[in-house]
C-alpha cells in the first residue's frame, strides 16, 4: 500500500520537534541504500519556517512545512541522466546514493523550493527519504511524524487515510499548474488564506464601537461574509480568497462606511477607522 504523509498547518505550533527529529536521525547516519549521512548544517529534509500575516497590531502567524512530496509523477525521477531516482512500490521516492553522480538535474528541475539539496563532501543529492528505512523495520511513523506534539503528522497508507486527503487544500506550482498534477504524496490541511482586519472607533466619543455589522463582499461574485465588531472594536475575517473586496460596516446612529479592498497579494490591517455619527 502506498505511504502518504498529512500535515495539518492548522494544529502546528512551530515547536520544530519535526525538524529535530530528522536531524537526529540522519544526520551522522549512514542509511544505504536508502540514505547517505546528512550534513550537520546546511540540509532540512523537512523544515518548519514561519509566515507572518498582517501587519501590527493585526498579525497572525502560521507554521509552514517544507519536504519533498514524494510525487508519483516526479519531475525529479525524469530528469536524473544517471537513472539514480526511483519510486518503491509504496511510493516512496528515494535517490540512490551509489548511482547518484551530482548531476543536480534533479535539484533544477524540482518545483518545490529547498526539498532536495546538494552534499558538496560526497557529490550526491539528497532529501526526505520517509525514513524507508525505518518503515522498512516495520515502523508505522517517519521519525517526524512520531516526534509530533500536537498531531499535526499523520503518516500511514493512502487507502486508509482518504477522509484526512479529501479535506487536503488544493495548491498550485509556481507555473500555475495544480500541485495535484505530479500527484503528490505529501498534503497539507488548512494552509492559511488571507485575512481582512480593522478596529473601529467613534472619534467624537473617543471610544470603541461594538457590535457593528461588517460585511465583506467579494468583487468578483463570491460569497458574502458578515460578522459583528468585538468588545475591542475589532473584527478579523480569516480564510478568504485572494481577491478584490468590498468592505461595508454599519450601525444604528452611524453614517455607513463603504472602501475597497484588495488581498491578492497579502493580508489586509485596515487599521483604525473612524465611524461618524449619523444617518446612513
Amino acid at each position: 500500500m502506498g505511504k502518504v504523509l498529512i500535515i495539518d498547518i492548522s494544529k502546528c505550533n512551530g515547536c520544530h520537534n519535526c525538524q529535530i527529529a530528522c536531524k537526529d536521525e540522519h544526520v551522522g547516519n549512514d542509511w544505504s541504500p536508502v540514505a547517505k549521512p546528512q550534513p550537520m548544517t546546511g540540509q532540512f529534509w523537512t523544515k518548519v519556517y514561519d509566515k507572518v500575516r498582517g501587519s501590527v497590531p493585526k498579525v497572525k502567524v502560521s507554521y509552514l512545512h517544507s519536504i519533498c512530496r514524494h510525487c508519483d509523477e516526479a519531475p525529479c525521477i525524469k530528469a536524473c541522466s544517471n537513472k539514480a531516482i526511483y519510486k518503491r512500490p509504496d511510493g516512496i521516492v528515494i535517490i540512490d546514493p551509489e548511482k547518484c553522480q551530482g548531476s543536480k538535474d534533479c535539484i533544477r528541475e524540482c518545483p518545490f523550493d529547498d526539498v532536495i539539496y546538494f552534499n558538496e563532501e560526497l557529490n550526491i543529492a539528497q532529501k526526505c527519504t520517509f525514513c524507508a528505512h525505518l518503515i522498512d523495520k516495520g515502523w508505522d511513523e517517519t521519525r517526524c511524524s512520531d516526534a509530533c506534539p500536537t498531531g499535526a503528522f499523520t503518516f500511514g497508507d493512502e487507502e486508509k487515510l482518504q477522509d484526512l486527503i479529501a479535506k487536503a487544500d488544493q495548491l498550485t506550482l509556481k507555473s500555475g499548474e495544480p500541485e495535484s498534477s505530479l500527484r503528490p504524496r505529501v498534503y497539507f490541511i488548512g494552509i492559511p488564506k488571507r485575512f481582512i482586519g480593522a478596529t473601529i472607533f467613534d472619534p467624537e466619543e473617543d471610544e470603541v464601537i461594538i457590535g457593528a455589522d461588517v460585511n465583506i463582499i467579494s468583487v468578483s461574485g463570491g460569497n458574502t461574509v458578515s460578522v459583528k465588531t468585538d468588545d475591542f472594536g475589532d473584527f478579523w475575517v480569516d480564510g478568504l480568497l485572494p481577491d478584490k473586496y468590498e468592505v461595508e460596516i454599519k450601525k444604528s446612529g452611524y453614517k455607513t462606511i463603504k472602501m475597497q479592498t484588495d488581498t491578492n497579494e497579502a493580508d489586509i490591517n485596515l487599521g483604525d477607522i473612524p465611524m461618524q455619527a449619523g444617518n446612513g
